[in-house]
């Protein structure tokens, strides 16, 4: 008989839309050892709330994420909240031995990413941060091909870049992710994070950095209401931005790899890219999100008058995670990578056993975030420990 497991998510906007259709979807498509009730949402609007819950499948609300932790019948928290909320959220679940799924970053500095990452692992208890792209078929193939010696025995370069334009118009307002207090950096941890985790995942672990980050517009118009995000509207008073709107950086991987580094929220037309490539001793490997279902892969090894990058379409069911959706040839989407993250968070909670990215994981990249800072503060090299 399969295990029931009750989750409790705490937040509903953008990643809460993301994780409750993961919830709903995930059971459906992957054999799971147990089975899931969203038994609770929670947020700070009792109507907006209800309103979520009735859109997204949830059963309950509740207003006071305490309650979420106290409630007994819940097994898994979900935290999806502004990043300051992240740490009192996720101790107090591990507190009560609840399994807990948190968006990245996992918190806000290094020393709250130590106090979770103890919590957790004192607790006993499965933990995962949310970095869904690691499970993007086309980049757990990348990683399969890189492990089994595609790209060589060496790697030469792992080059990044996370480009996004939401941000550009001066008038756009101050919301959360634009305020230091709130989210602890600006496109460095929000989406910096992200190819720094893929570079983790793929190269290995970063030795030392070197980098430089911008705030290009200094203020803003501050909030007229509590919106969502990308919707919020501008009121007459100005606020100070105190975030970055832009880092690049440069680095080495204990491996000896080159690291190159950018992510950006002031790319006119770029509204979510996310590129890689990998150069080893023996190819290339190289990917971009806006095509998600497609690898580039260039060998040394084919003869030398039929070289050329070939495109895979990781569609096939030997795919990762592909043989749970559609025959050959058929795409998914953005949606589908909170799906296979969750399946294996949930299979992960049933074993009793994390699986990557961890609570461990989510610190190892927060202390890169914060070498980059101290970088581009000091305008010098900084080693990690």
């Amino acid at each position: 008989m399969k295990k029931q497991l009750n989750v409790g998510m705490i937040g509903y906007n953008f990643m809460g839309k993301a994780h409750s259709n993961a919830w709903r979807q995930v059971g459906r498509f992957f054999d799971l050892p147990a089975d899931l009730t969203l038994k609770t949402v929670c947020g700070r609007n009792p109507k907006k709330t209800a309103t979520a819950a009735a859109q997204l499948g949830w059963a309950g609300t509740c207003t006071d994420w305490r309650q979420v932790i106290d409630d007994p019948e819940i097994d898994i928290v979900d935290i999806t909240t502004p990043n300051n909320t992240h740490a009192p959220i996720a101790l107090a679940a591990a507190a009560a031995g609840k399994a807990v799924l948190c968006e990245k970053p996992l918190g806000m500095s290094v020393p709250e990413c130590e106090q979770m990452t103890a919590a957790v692992e004192k607790a006993g208890v499965v933990n995962m941060v949310c970095h869904n792209y690691r499970r993007v078929p086309a980049v757990a193939l990348a990683k399969r091909m890189i492990e089994r010696g595609d790209l060589g025995e060496r790697i030469y370069h792992y080059r990044a870049r996370y480009a996004q334009e939401w941000i550009m118009d001066p008038n756009f307002p101050l919301v959360w992710r634009l305020r230091a207090d709130v989210a602890g950096s600006g496109t460095h941890g929000d989406i910096d994070a992200h190819i720094i985790d893929l570079g983790r995942y793929l190269v290995g672990e970063v030795k030392e950095v070197c980098g430089l980050m911008e705030t290009f517009i200094k203020e803003r118009p501050v909030l007229a209401d509590t919106g969502a995000e990308l919707t919020a509207r501008a009121g007459q008073q100005m606020g100070a931005v105190t975030v970055d709107d832009a880092v690049s950086w440069i680095g080495r991987f204990e491996n000896g790899a080159i690291a190159n580094l950018e992510a950006t929220r002031f790319a006119a037309g770029r509204k979510n890219q996310v590129t890689f490539e990998i150069n080893g001793s023996k190819g290339t490997l190289a990917f971009d999100l806006e095509d998600m279902n497609r690898l580039r892969f260039y060998s040394n090894a084919d003869p030398a008058d039929a070289r050329g990058f070939r495109d895979i379409l990781v569609t096939e069911a030997e795919h990762p995670y592909v043989g749970s959706w559609w025959p050959a040839g058929h795409v998914i989407g953005y949606e589908h990578t909170f799906v296979h993250t969750f399946a294996e968070f949930v299979t992960a909670v049933v074993n009793g056993k994390s699986v990557h990215p961890t609570f461990a994981d989510g610190l190892a990249t927060e202390r890169i975030l914060s070498a980059i800072q101290e970088s581009a503060q000091t305008r010098q090299w900084v080693t990690l420990c």
